[in-house]
Order: structure tokens, then C-alpha cells, then sequence
């Protein structure tokens, strides 16, 4: 199966083709440019570059949730547009289970973390052993106490990825929780990773058409904090 596969969750964009778990193509930027400026140019030219026309793409992946919440719109809402326009099926990833799969070969406890703001990280726990990826909780945001609460006690080696890695690495050592930062190169989700666990999702039969593609954010917006702040205040003084 030919997978074409979309990452916009944070900082980065890149996009990548698979195809029965090699990787046939991939393109990755981190310059701070607006994902709406770079993420159909950098398909388009890596598609042109490899040879490999749109219509022979069989699945149309990308990483929906937890993540910015702009970004991650931005991602859904490109790969809507590619996989309707190509009557092809799609698949929705967790970012941080697609950000395990850098790190699948390691015998350790993975501990994803993405910035989520306010002493909070959006997180989930992975067992990796032989090449395989074993959840040990659903995707959340947490609080850095709550989770150095968790983990207190569990002797398993620890290695801490994502674009909040170092916030939650430095967290949990100073609270006595040994852990390993990952290596910069494999820290950061990426669309390789989004293809990979989206085979493994078809595989399962779990895809789903353009207009089924949901985003999961795991929280509210600030714009919607903020709303929602202001009724109440509101609710209190009538």
C-alpha cells in the first residue's frame, strides 16, 4: 500500500510517501514559516522529484491531534482536499503515537510530550520493545506534577521525545525521575512516522473518506478559554 502522508502538528511541516513500510520519499522543514505557505509546495515538488504521480497514492494520511491547534487545521484540511479530489481513503493519527515510531527499536518506556501551555503537556506513554509500539495510556494533556506522580517508582528506562521533551525532561530529573532525552534527530514527530502508523490503522480497516477525517484536540482553544471566562464573569454580576 502507497501511503502519502502529512505532519503540521507544531513548529515543523514534512510530508512523506511509504509504501509497504519503506519509505519512498520524504521532505522535512523547520524555518518558521507558515505551514499554509509550505506544505503544498514541498508535496507537490517531492512528488515531481520521486516520480510519483498523486493518483497512484492508495491511502491519504496525517496527523490529527493533540497539536496546534492552526497547524493541525491547516494538515486536515490539506489532506481533505488531496484525498477527495482523488475519491481516495484517508486516515486521521495520533501525533504522538505517529512520534513513538522514531524510537520503536529502543527497549524503553517512551514518554511523548508536546507544549501544551499552562504547566501542561499534552503526553502518552508507549512501551517500546522489538520493533513494536505497546500504548500504556490514551492521548491527554496533563500536568507535569501529575505525571512525575505517575512515573515515580517505575524503574523501566525512560526516554522523553517531542517539542516538549526538554520542558519534561528537566521537570521530571529535578524530581528525581531518571529519564534520557532523545536524540534531536529522532525527537520530533514527522510525516515518515504518520505513514508508518497509518498502515498499521489500515491494516485494522480503521480509515475513514475526506468527510470523516476529524481533529482531535484534546482541550478547548484559548479564543474558547477565553470566552467561556468572560460568561462567567458575566454570569456573576447580573
Amino acid at each position: 500500500m502507497r501511503i502519502l502522508a502529512l505532519e503540521t502538528s507544531a513548529k515543523s511541516v514534512s510530508c512523506a510517501v511509504a509504501e509497504d513500510g519503506a519509505v519512498l520519499a520524504h521532505s522535512f522543514q523547520c524555518t518558521g514559516l507558515t505551514h499554509s505557505r509550505t506544505l503544498l509546495p514541498m508535496v507537490d515538488a517531492m512528488l515531481q522529484n520521486a516520480e510519483l504521480p498523486l493518483d497512484s497514492m492508495d491511502l491519504f494520511a496525517v496527523s490529527a491531534g493533540p497539536g496546534s491547534f492552526t497547524g493541525l487545521r491547516i494538515g486536515v484540511s490539506a489532506l481533505k482536499g488531496l484525498a477527495w479530489a482523488q475519491g481516495k481513503p484517508c486516515v486521521g493519527v495520533s501525533t504522538l503515537y505517529a512520534m513513538a515510531q522514531n524510537l520503536a527499536h529502543a527497549d524503553a518506556m517512551l514518554i511523548c510530550a508536546m507544549d501544551a501551555r499552562r504547566n501542561q503537556v499534552y503526553n502518552a506513554l508507549f512501551e517500546a520493545k522489538n520493533g513494536s509500539l505497546t500504548r500504556l495510556c490514551d492521548d491527554r494533556a496533563v500536568g507535569l506534577a501529575e505525571l512525575a506522580s505517575e512515573l515515580r517508582g517505575d524503574t523501566c528506562q525512560k526516554i522523553v521525545l517531542g517539542d516538549g521533551a526538554v520542558l519534561t525532561h528537566g521537570y521530571l530529573s529535578e524530581n528525581g525521575i531518571p529519564c534520557t532525552l532523545a536524540p534531536a534527530a529522532l525527537r520530533y514527530q514527522n510525516a515518515v512516522g504518520v505513514a508508518l502508523a497509518a498502515a498499521e490503522a489500515a491494516a485494522r480497516g480503521d480509515t475513514t473518506d475526506a468527510q470523516g477525517l476529524a481533529i482531535s484536540y484534546l482541550r478547548i482553544s484559548q479564543a474558547e478559554r477565553e470566552r467561556k471566562a468572560r460568561l462567567e464573569r458575566e454570569a456573576i454580576q447580573i
